[in-house]
């Protein structure tokens, strides 16, 4: 069982690296250059709030899995 912990930290770092990926390739950028204020707000919001805390929350569970925090 503490293999398969293990395994599911690397699947939390990779999810963590393709949320940050799609969250700024198709939901960031687009948002920030589009031009219109209502975007623009939206953008800012899910770039340098959003993103942060789903990205930093993936990659704390992946290390602390990675690194056997869980194995009790």
């Amino acid at each position: 069982m503490n293999t398969i912990k293990r395994y599911l930290g690397i699947v939390w770092l990779a999810l963590a690296a393709l949320c940050g990926y799609f969250t700024i390739t198709s939901m960031g950028i687009p948002k920030l250059t589009s031009g219109k204020t209502d975007d623009l707000v939206f953008g800012i919001i899910i770039v340098f709030v959003l993103m942060p805390i789903i990205v930093g929350g993936l990659v704390t569970f992946g290390l602390y899995a990675l690194q056997g925090e869980y194995d009790d």
